[in-house]
């Protein structure tokens, strides 16, 4: 199989890498000066076994590329709210032998979030879901470090909505020859929103950088149990915290190395390189949308979603917001709910 990586950024360029030092054919799909700089000087991958340079085929979209092959595997990598355009252009591509690749093609949504698997699945017959342990960081363009060690990252793979398939052996089979663990799991979902209340921090991180001391912690201990009231009103099922510790156990440990420091997540990374855009409405956004179907109050994850927003639009310095005044913020947010009066169902 072929592996064409849409978004080779911090996660894509990542698994992108792996797969070819295992030997795997793979294209890389980038935009702009990271585009030009994988072209002209190949994918500079940053380890802890050291820096490899990978002199891959590169694109910036489906026609320059060409007709897809039959044995192509589609890898969505990209932010959730870039989704819809990559889905739009990928999909329409032509495979050899007839079809599109939204016809024939499987797709693997390997993202934070739940919601860009559900945008898929409108497009694409074929679609895989996969909860991303993986701590990766766009160094610069042309460059990325993935710094986990022993196992580079921890991929759950599964058929969405649920199930399994022969396709999600084979492409697990391939992830772990590269340096990934990836079990394939029935319920892939559970895995994913299980992930997502974890990067409800993510927006606090970007926002007032690494959440430490104690009004930090005790912030993000109720922006989570706003997001587990959103979930269980909603019915929704995830894997408990204990038994992702079991499964994670020491497999990925992150080893500093020169070059590539590990600064912030994703949300952190995106106000670093001042993108203007941001996933928080894939993230606290999904737990205030189920909290609005489902009558349960989210003033944090709302008050999150919206600075976050703010910051990416404005271009704010990611971090430079004090924790004592997003604090302050937070219980003005939880106030004028008490205002309000609860939600009706």
């Amino acid at each position: 199989m072929r592996y064409v990586i849409i978004g080779a950024g911090a996660v894509g360029g990542a698994i992108g890498g792996r797969l070819a030092e295992a030997g795997h054919d793979v294209v890389l799909v980038a935009r702009g000066a990271h585009h030009e700089a994988l072209r002209a000087f190949g994918l500079r991958l940053m380890t802890a076994e050291g820096t490899r340079t990978h002199l891959l085929p590169v694109v910036d979209e489906p026609a320059a590329l060409g007709a897809l092959r039959a044995d192509d595997v589609l890898l969505l990598t990209v932010k959730t709210q870039d989704s819809e355009a990559a889905l739009a252009a990928w999909g329409a591509a032509p495979v050899v032998g007839g079809g599109t690749a939204a016809e024939r093609l499987p797709l693997v949504c390997a993202q934070n979030g739940v919601e860009s698997q559900r945008l898929a699945l409108r497009r694409f017959r074929r679609v895989y879901g996969v909860c991303v342990w993986l701590p990766a960081t766009f160094v610069e363009p042309g460059a990325v470090s993935a710094a986990g060690t022993p196992l580079t990252g921890i991929l759950h793979l599964g058929r969405y909505p649920h199930g399994t398939d022969e396709t999600a052996r084979r492409i697990a089979a391939d992830l772990e020859k590269s340096r990934f663990e990836a079990p394939v799991v029935p319920d892939v979902a559970r895995w994913q929103y299980a992930k997502l209340l974890g990067n409800l921090a993510n927006a606090m991180e970007a926002v007032s950088g690494p959440v430490t001391g104690e009004e930090g912690l005790e912030l993000l201990g109720r922006v989570r149990a706003e997001g587990e009231a959103a979930l269980a009103a909603a019915g929704i099922a995830y894997v408990s915290e204990e038994e992702q510790r079991r499964v994670r156990g020491d497999r990925i440990r992150l080893r500093p190395f020169d070059g590539s420091p590990r600064r912030g997540g994703s949300s952190w990374q995106s106000l670093d390189r001042a993108t203007g855009t941001i996933e928080a409405d894939y993230l606290n956004g999904e737990i205030a949308l189920l909290g609005r179907l489902h009558g349960v109050p989210t003033p944090l994850d709302d008050l999150l979603q919206r600075l976050a927003n703010t910051f990416a639009r404005e271009r704010r310095a990611a971090g430079s917001m004090p924790v004592a005044e997003l604090v302050r913020l937070a219980g003005e947010a939880v106030a004028s709910v008490g205002e309000e009066g609860p939600p009706r169902p």
